[in-house]
């Protein structure tokens, strides 16, 4: 075949720099075969394909990703940021920090579908003049329990059965039947709020309690909010399902889109502050992770926006590998006592060791772009700059008499909270899962909770009985009108599937051919009608 007449193009080469003349066929004896063993191309290019994939996340499997940068205001609310926290992100007003966020499902797996009913991650990582700082947390401003213990349980019980790999809604709910904590996340779930029409038009919020502390080395506990100045959107079942009918990925794609065509989105963030301490007055602990702290009582302050103006340009190097931690600070905040935060903190970074490597900080979405100088190195792919070690490359520890790295100066007191009581494994004395549960349910505008109610019903139809009326239980704790209406729904449902006869499976038809990276047409538009088709909410 004659070859193409074109710009000159750079010659393919083997990872080891050597050009490669036939990419197309291996060496065999005759055109016919048998194959040779010293193909080595070939063997070094499926082996290297053999091994392309990382692990996928155990959870935040499906996610996207972009880069941007975040604007502080300088000020928290009205007064000076620097009063409650000397983290240099916040200071000086009108400066620009790098980031890049991850949106994500939790439960699903890498290619499930966006549309699925389930929490959104949101995820960002700052790369300061200090280092980085990761802020991970969820779209839904609470979660469904309060104690790490309790983690790897509640995502067993989420996912599909072990034995059949089919998602059964029963494990769900079994498992929140016996963890009345939930009660308060399910209604938010179960309601819109549990279908993001894109990842552009949802909150975002660290969930967990963090502390700022100042120069002074006082602190106090701090709640992180995100608000979307596009808006807020979220999507009926019915109406997810037609989505999901044509496309997938359509966050994914709405997100990819949105940048490309310079409609760059946009989030506030705010925070909510509060003395640390026991805080009688409230009938929660602010400690607990399945409470909202009253905005009433505890009002959204501003201090900056995030703008997402740049694309991936490699997803697997950039979106993919990108490891996010809780407990990845800077100066001037600290964790909180919050007991999924410590939860948190170790299993976050400890599933990135295992998914990326013992180097996965060295990635360069990963890695700060302040200078890294440290003794931890070596382990599989450890490549660092030899400049970011000591003077004196033989010492690798600290302290040393002769040479090395040694300890930064402290410039401010470090914040140092006391305690005294004895160490025990109890919940805590405060629990009172029911109570915002209720106002939850009562705030929802009326179409909202018509699409809860009928939300919860089909799902609960499907569930042992005992697991429905240990549910019906819980919301008419929370409210009476609301277990009443659930316990109605199931009956209905039940009703209706009892009648229902089978139906013939209708035929499938060839569909459209897509157009490469383009995805169909059909796509193309579901992507486009999940923001025409979600509903405006108010923010709560």
């Amino acid at each position: 075949m004659p070859r193409e007449k074109e710009t000159k193009r750079d010659t393919l080469t083997t990872r080891q720099g050597r050009p490669v003349t036939d990419n197309q066929n291996l060496r065999t004896i005759g055109d016919r075969g048998p194959a040779t063993m010293e193909n080595y191309h070939f063997l070094e290019k499926i082996s290297h394909f053999d091994r392309e994939e990382v692990p996928e996340r155990v959870v935040h499997a499906r996610g996207t990703g972009a880069f941007g940068y975040f604007e502080t205001y300088g000020k928290v609310g009205d007064e000076p940021v620097e009063k409650y926290t000397r983290a240099k992100v916040f200071s000086g007003a009108g400066k620009k920090t790098p980031l890049m966020v991850r949106f994500s499902t939790v439960a699903g797996s890498k290619d499930s579908p966006e549309t699925e009913r389930d929490p959104r991650g949101f995820a960002v990582k700052m790369y300061t003049e200090d280092g980085n700082w990761d802020l991970v947390g969820n779209n839904l401003k609470i979660f469904f329990i309060r104690d790490a213990m309790k983690f790897p349980d509640m995502i067993h019980a989420f996912k599909a059965d072990p034995v059949s790999n089919v998602p059964d809604p029963t494990r769900m709910f079994d498992f929140v039947s016996r963890s009345p904590e939930a009660t308060h996340m399910i209604t938010f779930l179960f309601s819109p709020w549990g279908i993001p029409a894109t990842y552009r038009h949802m909150q975002g919020s660290g969930v967990n309690t963090y502390k700022w502390v100042n120069d002074e080395g006082e602190a106090v506990l701090v709640k992180y909010h995100w608000e979307p100045k596009q808006g807020i959107r979220n999507l009926t079942q019915e109406d997810a399902g037609y989505i999901q009918a044509k496309n997938v990925a359509h966050a994914t794609q709405d997100l990819y889109a949105s940048i490309e065509r310079g409609d760059y989105p946009e989030w506030e963030l705010y925070v909510q502050i509060m003395e640390d301490g026991y805080h009688e007055e409230l009938d929660f602990d602010p400690l607990d992770d399945t409470k909202l702290w009253p905005e009433d009582k505890f009002p959204w302050l501003p201090v900056g926006r995030m703008v997402l103006d740049e694309n991936p340009t490699d997803f697997h190097a950039q979106i993919e590998q990108a490891s996010f931690g809780t407990g990845v600070l800077v100066d001037g905040m600290d964790f909180s006592d919050d007991k999924m935060l410590i939860g948190r903190t170790f299993s976050y970074s400890d599933t990135q060791r295992y998914r990326v490597g013992a180097n996965y900080l060295q990635v360069p979405v990963n890695a700060p772009k302040n200078k890294v100088r440290t003794n931890q190195h070596r382990g599989q792919l450890d490549h660092r700059n030899p400049e970011e070690g000591s003077g004196d490359p033989s010492i690798n520890y600290e302290p040393s008499m002769i040479g090395g790295l040694e300890e930064a100066e402290e410039k401010s007191p470090q914040h140092q909270p006391t305690y005294n009581a004895a160490a025990m494994t109890k919940p805590i004395d405060r629990p009172n899962n029911y109570g915002q549960a209720g106002e939850t349910y009562r705030n929802l505008a009326d179409w909202e909770r018509e699409e809860l109610i009928k939300n919860l019903s089909n799902v609960l139809s499907q569930c042992d009985e005992r697991i429905q009326e240990a549910m019906v239980y819980h919301f008419s704790q929370a409210d009476e009108e609301y277990g009443r209406l659930v316990k109605e729904g199931i009956a209905k449902k039940t009703e209706e599937m009892e009648d229902m006869q089978e139906e013939e499976m209708p035929g499938r038809e060839a569909g459209e051919q897509s157009r490469y990276g383009k995805g169909t047409a059909n796509q193309q538009k579901a992507s486009e009608e999940a923001v025409d088709k979600g509903n405006e909410s108010e923010p709560y």
